[in-house]
């Protein structure tokens, strides 16, 4: 399951709905008015019409999947605070000051520029999923080793 913020899905369903419809209908027009140009071959204004349908129609694909495994809803997370997606959550490193980032989706960063975003799946987001506020978190680093991180707190995320 992926979560979006309501903002963040109609700016997907959008984007989908505009790839669909009138880019689509434009790259392929180009396709053929580059195809009655004769050899394709050597017609680069064709295999850069055909590179971009290739590239449209992977972020159709991909957008596609997010939409069908996203959870939009009005409802609020739970405020339970465990790290789960569509919590901010502020952590800190030993030693460190506190940081805040919102787990969900990375394309909710693009609507949300105040607050960092971070995917569940990314290394930190799955180090201190399901992790409580108070609790202490192994993380293993880039470079290999392993740092504690505090939970100070997980709360639903309110736009």
């Amino acid at each position: 399951m992926i979560w979006l913020t309501q903002q963040t899905s109609d700016r997907l369903h959008a984007e989908l709905d505009n790839l669909r419809g009138p880019l689509r209908a434009e790259v392929i027009e180009r396709i053929s008015t580059a195809r009655d140009e004769g050899d394709l071959k050597e017609n680069g204004a064709y295999h850069a019409a055909k590179d971009e349908q290739g590239k449209m129609e992977a972020r159709i694909r991909q957008l596609e999947e997010m939409l069908d495994q996203a959870n939009v809803t009005v409802e609020r997370s739970p405020d339970d605070n465990t790290v789960s997606p569509g919590k901010v959550v502020t952590y800190r490193f030993a030693g460190d000051d506190d940081e805040v980032f919102l787990l969900g989706a990375r394309e909710i960063a693009e609507d949300q520029s105040d607050i960092e975003v971070y995917s569940p799946e990314s290394p930190l987001g799955a180090a201190l999923l399901g992790a409580k506020a108070g609790e202490t978190v192994d993380f293993e680093q880039p470079n290999g080793k392993v740092a504690k991180i505090e939970i100070v707190s997980a709360v639903p995320f309110t736009g």
